[in-house]
């Protein structure tokens, strides 16, 4: 049927503008090989099936340079969604989705499509299953970024890669210790110059091998091999010693202070040395991947874990990046009911568990001094930043806008004193600066909270006679955007481990900062954070802080508010537990049925 169908919405689509259902529609076969992009013959096979399935008449023209007869018989609209639940039905979430983007949906119908979608999303039993499997099955509107330790940046695919691989040890954010990982116990000379490592026994990779300490060594050899963009927090490394299959000690440069921070960091997720992670990822996590493609990543628990099996069988996640536009992601359903109950970091209207928790960063705009413009002048910079207010952007979107930010740490941003200054001083400073109605063009991403900061902040800068041109990608693309956008309205999400995660965002060379920023510039931040992996954990704080001032005086970056995130769950749903950049931990996950 998908095939017919698909015809029969491509011939609708050319000819239902003109014609109405019921009505002959006079063609030639010339004029079908067009619309269907195919040969004659097989336009004449196309009609004869669709005929057969009693969605149009035909009638074929009779004699030289006469019309044939063509006649639809359905609704384009009906026959798209029974298409859509077809296609929904057997799995094929990403056709299914692409319907909507090829052909015009009205509002009505993408209602009935979506909620055909989010009956297939959410928690669920296979009990055709021996054991009753329990799956999740969630959706993420935009395409998959690469899977890899080495060179991961997102968060989403962090996260991910978190349930996949473990490293050697963790980070505890609230009691501020770290904690046993793929090592049981580590211990460090007194100059910090030494590090040794105490491997578990008996861990096992997904693919089967046990785990050694040649596959720790090979790991740290493959970030330098693969020229990860976070290698450079590991050049301390002089020497690594396999004393044993399971002790390994790594001998530094010099004294670092830092160092177990890196070795908890995801970019150390332990991977083994006789497996291609690129061709397919293989770690010791409580997940081990079934399925990876574009459209589709499939976990399955991994019984071999070394820790605590997780007790959701199966996780899938759907990547549609056709619903962009749609605010539905990260569903939970009710298995019982197919109703909304919520999201992974997303809310409904619903009554069940709730979370809320602050987001640890804060969305934030930064200039693209890589292309020539005005706001390279600090005065139209500083007229930005009277623009982009956060304590207006609270008060007048509101939404998830918990905090105005001067940092990425809210608790710095709780102590400063916010003001407010006139849009008069705004429109005095572009004077001071010798603006001249150059146009500065705005890059956002078309999620709705930031279209709503774009949207307002072209309302606010006519207002001072900034000429604002607004540039909505899906996602952005850096080697392409630097040359056409002179601001980014951006989002930085840290861990929970948030040093590590500032000195991160200051020195990895996968993110926007790097990219937009003059190597000036960040030489500037580098000697400020040159010795920051040789002090105290109180004075690196300090030091962060003051790098963060360099963003701030130079209005290289201007901080917007920090973000709240809600959840709300399923009463049957348990184990609801925040883990790295506020997503849930899918591994604590677990189904109650309702008691009898």
């Amino acid at each position: 049927m998908d095939t017919s169908s698909t015809h029969y919405l491509c011939l609708a689509a050319a000819l239902a503008q003109s014609y109405s259902i019921q009505q002959p529609i006079p063609v030639t076969i010339e004029q079908l090989t067009g619309i269907l992009c195919c040969t004659p013959r097989n336009v004449k096979f196309i009609l004869r099936r669709l005929e057969e399935q009693a969605l149009i008449e035909w009638v074929p023209g009779r004699g030289r340079g006469n019309y044939s007869q063509l006649t639809l018989l359905r609704g384009r609209d009906e026959v798209l969604e029974e298409l859509f639940q077809d296609m929904v039905s057997k799995g094929n979430m990403k056709s299914a989705t692409q319907l909507m983007a090829e052909y015009p949906v009205s509002e009505p119908l993408k209602d009935r499509l979506l909620a055909v979608l989010d009956k297939q999303m959410g928690l669920r039993s296979e009990p055709d299953s021996a054991s009753g499997q329990e799956v999740l099955r969630i959706s993420r509107n935009r395409s998959m970024e690469k899977l890899d330790p080495a060179t991961v940046y997102t968060a989403f695919e962090t996260y991910l890669l978190g349930h996949i691989c473990s490293t050697l040890i963790t980070y505890d954010a609230q009691s501020r210790v770290f904690q046993p990982g793929l090592a049981h116990t580590w211990e460090y000379n007194e100059s910090r110059t030494s590090y040794l490592f105490y491997l578990r026994k008996g861990v096992r990779f997904h693919h089967g091998r046990m785990m050694t300490s040649r596959d720790v060594k090979e790991t740290l050899q493959r970030l330098i091999n693969f020229g990860s963009p976070a290698a450079c927090h590991f050049k301390d490394i002089a020497h690594v010693e396999l004393e044993s299959d399971y002790r390994i000690r790594f001998d530094l440069r010099q004294p670092n202070l830092f160092f177990l921070h890196l070795f908890s960091s995801i970019y150390m997720s332990i991977l083994p040395y006789d497996a291609d992670f690129s061709q397919h990822p293989v770690g010791t996590g409580p997940y081990q991947v079934l399925d990876l493609s574009s459209d589709v990543l499939v976990l399955g628990a991994f019984d071999f874990y070394y820790g605590i099996r997780p007790l959701l069988d199966r996780v899938e996640i759907w990547y549609l990046p056709h619903l962009a536009s749609s605010v539905r992601q990260y569903q939970l359903k009710d298995a019982s009911t197919g109703q909304g109950q919520g999201g992974l970091t997303a809310a409904e209207e619903v009554q069940g568990h709730s979370i809320e928790y602050p987001s640890l960063g804060c969305r934030y705009i930064l200039f693209n001094f890589r292309r020539a413009g005005v706001h390279h002048q600090l005065a139209i910079r500083q007229a930005l930043r009277i623009l982009y207010s956060p304590l207006a952007l609270i008060r007048e979107l509101g939404g998830s806008r918990s905090l105005p930010a001067d940092s990425f740490l809210p608790w710095r941003s709780s102590g400063h004193l916010f003001t407010e200054p006139l849009l008069e001083e705004a429109k005095a400073l572009l004077q001071a600066g010798g603006y001249r109605g150059e146009e500065v063009k705005l890059a956002y991403r078309t999620r709705k909270e930031e279209q709503d900061e774009a949207l307002w902040l072209l309302e606010r800068s006519r207002k001072i006679g900034l000429k604002l041109e607004l540039y909505p990608v899906t996602e952005y693309d850096l080697p392409e955007l630097i040359d056409h956008a002179d601001l980014f309205i951006c989002e930085e999400v840290l861990e929970d481990d948030w040093q590590w995660g500032m000195i991160n965002y200051f020195h990895n060379e996968s993110n926007y900062l790097h990219d937009l920023l003059l190597d000036s510039q960040k030489l500037a931040l580098a000697e400020i954070l040159a010795p920051f992996s040789r002090l105290t954990e109180g004075e690196r704080a300090e030091l962060l802080n003051l790098a963060e001032d360099k963003l701030r005086a130079n209005c290289w970056v201007l901080y917007g508010c920090h973000m709240n995130k809600q959840a709300q769950f399923s009463q049957s749903l348990f184990g609801l537990e925040v883990g790295a950049f506020g997503f849930l931990d899918i591994s604590k996950l677990w189904v109650k049925p309702e008691f009898q």
